[in-house]
């Protein structure tokens, strides 16, 4: 290891740090193996016409004369052949979303016009379009194309929602094909199955939120009991200096 090396240094920490290093490449390796297993997989199954509820881009205009209906293959933006939805926990009966689902839209949201020079990028929720709306205006999602499937089995027929109306978390990719027909890549969703460690249940999305990369990067980790809250987007922030 030649990265990183400051004065002051013992010889244990930077043997440990070696190791890590080690670690580190070979996690990173991994990594690449796994999204070059990915872009191997076959064209998956051919997607019913789905339809979806939208509004204008102005999160402002709510009003149902302003909605519309539009169907999968409608997603497809500027000619790209690609198309990435993030499934938004927001059952009908509940008033906001999922607290983690929200921290990823964050997310999203700042990074969506990089995204969508590659892909085109959508998040779905299966509440109404005008509650989701309403919630988006207030988080400020105005760079996300954001979708209801309220009243479609579309959430059910992607395994994002339960036998008994519970909605998950995840991210699905469709491809359309040279016959204008929509076809399913790949989905993944926060469990990803019986083999995973002890303790990282629920974990099957983290790599797309900064967050929990960051929060890994600390000593103490990221904790088993830390939540987001709905509230920090509406506190103020402090600089510190003063």
């Amino acid at each position: 290891m030649t990265l990183f090396v400051l004065p002051g240094e013992n010889e244990e920490y930077r043997r440990q740090r070696a190791e890590l290093l080690e670690a580190e490449i070979a996690l990173k390796n991994q990594v690449e193996h796994v999204a070059a297993l990915r872009r191997q997989l076959p064209r998956g199954a051919r997607m019913p016409e789905y339809t979806f509820r939208e509004g204008p881009a102005n999160l402002s205009r709510n009003d149902p004369a302003d909605f519309r209906d539009v169907r999968l293959a409608d997603l497809f933006t500027n000619a790209q052949e690609t198309l990435i939805v993030d499934h938004l926990m927001f059952h009908p009966d509940d008033d906001a979303p999922c607290v983690m689902c929200a921290m990823w839209a964050d997310g999203y949201n700042a990074v969506a016009p990089h995204i969508m020079q590659r892909t085109s990028f959508v998040l779905v929720a299966k509440t109404e379009i005008g509650t989701l709306r309403a919630w988006a205006r207030s988080r400020g999602w105005d760079r996300i194309r954001l979708l209801s499937c309220h009243g479609s089995t579309f959430n059910r027929d992607m395994e994002m929602e339960s036998a008994g109306g519970d909605q998950r978390p995840g991210l699905s990719v469709f491809t359309k094909g040279p016959d204008g027909a929509v076809y399913h890549s790949y989905s993944v969703g926060a469990e990803l199955g019986s083999n995973t460690l002890p303790g990282t249940d629920g974990r099957g999305i983290d790599l797309y939120s900064p967050l929990w990369n960051l929060l890994d990067l600390l000593p103490q980790g990221r904790g088993q009991d830390w939540y987001p809250d709905h509230g920090y987007m509406q506190r103020p922030v402090t600089s510190g200096v003063g």
